[in-house]
């Protein structure tokens, strides 16, 4: 999966008369908070309008209090949404990948085999790791979600599985994989920004990524064991009646799954993939399911009502077609809008900059390094800023503090990459919560990999002995102040 980058603005790039102070940087900044708590938190509105009051006081920090034209600021917010073009369009066509996998009967195959082999206590683990395993095959989180992802909530449904808690399993299987794996768009890039070699970055995430996968799966086995109760006399017989009584369920439902996956593994971007996956599912419904050519590409765009006899099935099979992704799409937008006006004030660039200068060794390095990657993450609302302003900003002062590119590769992408989804207002968090059917706050305590991942960074930072042969850190740490 390849991806579009633009590379931002450094402190260095900003010209002097208009780059912001630390307190002008820190306005927009606490807008946005104060305005996605009041507005989503408090008064419980949809985040567009919070998300457009953010972008109207950036603008006007930018215009009027730091000099910037309009045509500067637009520029920024339209460099912004050409680097998330590409995720804008996935959702786009994963909204109707999955209105034709359901009428082609791949999901509900998928939920009528799944509910044949596992059972409540160990449905958690299995499916983190069978997503991890996914993910890392075909390098490729988003993916992951929106196509077997989507089966798993409906297995989890059947066996009475709380959906936030399937898909905090999703996505710490998900993003597990598609850290380690050398397809990742990330995981690419993270190496890109730092001079890594790509093998070597990998190398240096694993021990990281394997303890913090490893201690979620087994925090899944635990959540199987005790919050999981019995399935209902009958519930699954009934479920898979309402399936096997509504889509012919033969092999051939799966010949969509095989598409996708098949041309992820050989390496085929992600957007053309999922293409071919609803050409897939379009014609699996019509010469499997024996529906019409027009019937099939009506349901790519306006979606999917089944009525299966079954309440729970029909509610699980819904969905709403490329029509249906307006409201999740207008997020994104806004949300990357916003972030390219942060990046082009250069207020991402001051704060990462501050944060830079605030460091006194090597340990303190790594450290900031992740906090200003899950910081870029949260205001930039895509994970590709939270790589590549951090790389970018900090990768000389790993060189004076004699530490490896791989040092800053794994700090940015460790925690970068896992968090996103964690803020409702992310490119991935609102694409995840759209695919799931949950909200981001109701799955985030079960999404134990985005917090492990820079938690276990953090303490072998700071506790373990990697860093003890720095010796530099006193009279690097003082340079740095001196020149500052």
């Amino acid at each position: 999966m390849t991806s579009l980058t633009l590379e931002p603005l450094t402190y260095e790039d900003i010209p002097s008369e208009r780059r912001p102070g630390v307190l002008q940087a820190l306005v927009p900044v606490l807008g946005v908070v104060l305005f996605l708590g009041i507005g989503s938190g408090y008064l419980k509105l949809a985040p567009h309008g919070p998300l457009l009051w953010s972008i109207v006081l950036t603008g006007a920090v930018g215009k009027y209090w730091l000099g910037y034209s309009w045509d500067d600021l637009y520029e920024g917010l339209a460099d912004s949404l050409l680097m998330g073009l590409q995720a804008i369009l996935i959702l786009f066509i994963i909204y109707g990948l999955i209105a034709t996998w359901v009428s082609a009967g791949t999901i509900p195959g998928l939920m009528y085999y799944g509910l044949s082999i596992l059972t409540p206590n160990v449905f958690l683990p299995a499916t983190a790791l069978l997503a991890m395993v996914v993910a890392f095959s075909i390098g490729s989180s988003w993916t992951t979600a929106g196509t077997l992802g989507v089966a798993f909530i409906g297995i989890g449904s059947g066996l009475g599985v709380p959906t936030p808690m399937t898909a905090g399993a999703i996505l710490s299987g998900a993003y597990a994989g598609d850290k380690q794996s050398p397809l990742s768009d990330t995981t690419n890039l993270a190496a890109a920004v730092t001079n890594t070699d790509l093998y070597d970055h990998i190398r240096a995430m694993r021990n990281g990524t394997v303890l913090a996968f490893g201690l979620s799966v087994l925090l899944y086995a635990a959540l199987g064991l005790r919050a999981v109760g019995e399935i209902p006399t009958g519930r699954v017989a009934e479920i898979q009646g309402a399936l096997a009584g509504s889509y012919e369920l033969s092999a051939l439902v799966l010949i969509p799954l095989v598409v996708t996956f098949g041309l992820a593994l050989y390496g085929i971007p992600a957007l053309p993939t999922l293409v071919a996956g609803v050409f897939a599912g379009a014609f699996t419904t019509i010469f499997v399911q024996g529906r019409s050519f027009t019937a099939a590409w009506t349901v790519f765009l306006d979606g999917t009502a089944p009525e299966t006899g079954t309440a729970l099935v029909n509610d699980l099979l819904a969905s709403g077609g490329v029509s249906g992704s307006a409201w999740t799409i207008a997020v994104v937008v806004a949300a990357l809008s916003l972030g390219g006006l942060l990046e082009r004030t250069g207020v991402l660039a001051v704060l990462a900059h501050h944060l830079a200068t605030a460091v006194r060794g090597p340990r303190s390095l790594v450290v900031g390094t992740g906090v200003s990657a899950i910081f870029v993450n949260a205001f930039s609302a895509q994970q590709y800023m939270s790589i590549v302003v951090p790389g970018l900003t900090l990768r000389n002062l790993y060189d004076e503090y004699g530490l490896s590119s791989d040092d800053l590769s794994q700090a940015i992408e460790s925690a970068g990459t896992p968090t996103g989804a964690l803020f409702p207002w992310h490119a991935g968090a609102v694409y995840m919560s759209a695919v799931f059917g949950v909200g981001t706050l109701a799955y985030a305590p079960y999404y134990f990999f985005a917090f492990l991942s820079p938690l276990i960074l953090f303490a072998t930072t700071l506790f373990g002995g990697r860093y003890d042969g720095s010796k530099q850190a006193d009279s690097v740490a003082s340079s740095a102040v001196a020149d500052d």
